[in-house]
């Protein structure tokens, strides 16, 4: 037998010791262990300093026996493994206290009663009233503002990606990186002048629908220029070589390819524009009546009476809930936005197969 034969038989030496696969969860939990140790005896009060401090320990530890067992080449790994899992939970605690908080504090008065009934004349500190007025408001706002947002942040962006070029495209571009950082409350001092002190238009939803629209725009411009740029120029080529239009190439080929992407960002900028006060507080002002006009008068939204109820509640208990109340409705409109979303993009979404 040839010396290269023995040697495949031997038992390969390149892998070493590795730890259990449970070894995570023990080292997760003798961190939190000592954390809690050291928070006692620390005389620390606050649960956030315990959970910092567990997280680090829980990496030190890590690398700690990783170091020992697999050594360092492999500690380093499992290290930035380790660190993602801990960013992973610093960012995912905080949104689940905040709904777990909504919801104990928003299920008390959230019925039929509360959802089909206005505040009319029930003042901020009695029991009763509802958030009727205000999710007509909201509907009727929103979705102004996406008839008018969308249309415009679409074509906007087929022309950045489809014909965008020279001095035009990039002043375009520029523009809409700098809407995108614009404060809701200047685009709502922005409506403010123009619409309402020079034209004399007066407070209405219609207003706010403006102002809400000036701040969805960019984020579906880039949204839908992301998508758009992501359909391969192959298929465009295809249908260019047909001889069929450019434009019809766009409406019949691109489009559909990315519209599942393209809807994603609409829901994104629709939930972005759903919870701003700043610009319905200056330009639809609020009301505790059923206003279903958008152009005349002013109107009440979710936001607005979120805030109206905590800020003119002089301590009443009542407001406090119908406030946790509202929010909790508003949480409940966003994520079905993002449900259907995702609906409207499977079903849209190109077939594959053979």
């Amino acid at each position: 037998m040839s010396n290269a034969a023995v040697t495949d038989k031997r038992p390969s030496t390149l892998r070493g010791a590795s730890l259990p696969k449970w070894s995570p969860w023990a080292i997760a939990a003798g961190s939190v262990a000592l954390a809690v140790v050291i928070g006692v005896l620390g005389g620390l009060g606050s649960k956030v300093q315990w959970g910092l401090i567990a997280a680090l320990l829980f990496v030190l530890g890590t690398y700690a026996v990783a170091a020992k067992v697999e050594g360092r080449r492999q500690a380093k790994d499992r290290v930035a493994t380790s660190l993602v899992w801990v960013c992973f939970l610093i960012a995912v605690v905080p949104l689940a206290s905040l709904i777990w908080e909504t919801v104990k504090r928003g299920v008390k008065v959230f019925d039929v009663y509360f959802l089909t009934h206005s505040m009319g004349v029930v003042a901020d500190t009695e029991t009763g009233g509802g958030i009727y007025h205000a999710i007509i408001g909201t509907l009727e706002q929103v979705g102004i503002a996406t008839l008018i947002a969308v249309p415009v942040g679409v074509l906007t962006a087929i022309y950045l990606v489809e014909y965008g070029r020279g001095k035009l495209a990039k002043a375009v571009t520029f523009f809409v990186d700098v809407m995108t950082g614009i404060p809701s409350i200047v685009a709502g001092l922005f409506v403010l002048s123009f619409w309402i002190l020079i034209l004399d238009m007066g407070y209405s939803g219609f207003a706010g629908s403006l102002a809400l629209s000036i701040l969805m725009m960019p984020v579906v411009v880039r949204s839908t220029e992301e998508m758009l740029k992501l359909v391969p120029n192959e298929l465009r080529e295809a249908s260019l070589a047909l001889g069929i239009p450019k434009w019809r190439t766009i409406l019949k080929v691109v489009l559909p390819t990315s519209i599942g992407g393209i809807t994603t960002g609409v829901m994104l900028a629709v939930a972005r524009i759903t919870g701003e006060t700043a610009p319905v507080l200056l330009l639809v002002w609020g009301t505790n009546f059923i206003n279903t006009n958008p152009f005349s008068d002013p109107q009440a939204s979710l936001p607005l009476y979120i805030y109206q109820q905590y800020a003119n509640s002089a301590g009443s208990g009542a407001a406090y809930d119908r406030a946790w109340a509202a929010a909790l409705a508003l949480i409940a409109f966003v994520m079905i936005l993002n449900l259907a979303a995702r609906g409207i993009a499977r079903w849209k979404a190109p077939k594959t197969g053979r």
